[in-house]
């Protein structure tokens, strides 16, 4: 009998905000891009009793609730709080699937027997919040589906088991919708077809859904039956990291767009040092105004140094800039990554180059991603953000002659 667990941390963007500063405690939050464009991300409780939800444009979310805290995020400060949780599962389970950054199943299949799957799971999932601050909840069950709809039940920050024999009976007072693969789009042609809830599906023949909806009503049918013998994909450590800029208006600034590419840059150069990760391949990335997109890529040595990976970057993207078109997106990609460590070149770097990189670094991690940056990004740091009016001291701003 299979035993698959179902991990998700709640409204972690927000509840990572929440840790680092408790005033936030209780107060309608939003995170994502800030302006007009901008999506959001994550939204906590409070606010979504105003019916907003992630993904709806920032703009409406403003609307229905004024007094929601709008908090633009940082990647890196969540990436390194996920990767606190994935080390902590990795550590304990035996195969790991990580589905997002913050989702997770794990196999806990033949457990029972030395000690008990759904007892695991719950010391587990006390020693994440224990060492982390951050709330999870989870589903136990014998697939994925089944544990995945049962942690959305669970929260926030609960547990549910669903015993083997009880999926049906679980699933079947649903609505369709809380099925994994239905999205909004086929919500809405089951709700045309007086399709709402999971029991209907589940007294309805196979071969129904399947001339309605192909491939994809057949695996409605059996996910709403409580039958899913996907298998976990154990867990590998990701070979690229990347940021997009949606600006907050079509642009031909060639300035400002440098700025903005060269902050991407910097916060992703810091991301590899920080997970002692090096990159050989860098992408820039173009949307024009008509959507057309456009991207061209560079292979280098392996590195993580600002002052080797900027200056490709902006090198690409002189290339690809070539229309003089209006710009609604960019975005930087590194790709190929390895662990490892920069090691210096006796012509091409200096000493003062790795104290800098070391000291930039120990400031961010103790202060946050945003806390430092050097002065030639400075620009792009209030293009189309709100701040958090809770942060403390404003950023250091290193003005450096290689900057």
């Amino acid at each position: 009998m299979r035993a698959i667990l179902h991990l998700d941390l709640d409204t972690f963007f927000v509840s990572v905000e929440r840790l680092l500063d408790s005033r936030l405690n209780g107060l309608p939050i939003l995170v994502g891009g800030t302006g007009n464009r901008g999506v959001v991300s994550a939204a906590s409780y409070e606010s979504r009793t105003f019916g907003i939800h992630s993904g709806m444009s920032m703009k409406m979310a403003r609307q229905m609730c004024p007094e929601a805290i709008v908090i633009k995020g940082n990647a890196g400060t969540y990436t390194k709080y996920s990767k606190t949780v994935t080390d902590i599962l990795k550590e304990d389970v035996p195969i790991l699937e990580k589905a997002s950054i913050d989702e997770f199943y794990a196999d806990l299949t033949g457990m029972d027997k030395y000690f008990g799957c759904y007892k695991f799971a719950s010391e587990l999932r006390s020693r994440i919040m224990r060492e982390t601050g951050l709330p999870i909840s989870f589903g136990l069950s014998t697939n994925k589906t089944v544990s995945k709809v049962a942690t959305g039940e669970a929260k926030p920050s609960n547990q549910i088991k669903i015993d083997n024999g009880f999926e049906k009976p679980f699933l079947a007072p649903l609505s369709i919708k809380k099925i994994p693969s239905v999205g909004d789009k086929t919500f809405q042609s089951l709700c045309h077809l007086g399709i709402k809830k999971v029991a209907t599906v589940q007294q309805m023949p196979i071969e129904m859904m399947e001339s309605v909806f192909g491939k994809h009503g057949r695996s409605i049918w059996l996910k709403s039956n409580g039958i899913d013998n996907s298998q976990i994909i154990q867990y590998h450590e990701r070979k690229s990291i990347s940021s997009e800029r949606t600006l907050g208006r079509d642009s031909t600034d060639v300035h400002q767009l440098k700025t903005i590419i060269r902050a991407m840059a910097e916060n992703l150069a810091f991301q590899l040092r920080n997970g002692q990760k090096l990159t050989s391949c860098i992408t820039v990335k173009i949307r024009y105004s008509d959507f057309n997109t456009h991207t061209k890529q560079a292979h280098v040595p392996y590195t993580a140094a600002d002052h080797k990976i900027i200056p490709k970057v902006l090198e690409l993207f002189e290339q690809l800039y070539a229309k003089r078109l209006l710009i609604r997106l960019v975005g930087v990609r590194f790709s190929s990554m390895v662990s490892g460590n920069d090691q210096m070149s006796l012509f091409e770097d200096t000493e003062r180059n790795a104290r800098l990189y070391q000291a930039m670094d120990g400031i961010r991690n103790k202060y946050g991603g945003r806390s430092v940056y050097r002065a030639s990004t400075f620009g792009a740091r209030s293009i189309g953000s709100i701040s958090n009016p809770f942060n403390g001291e404003p950023p250091i701003v290193l003005a450096h002659r290689s900057a």
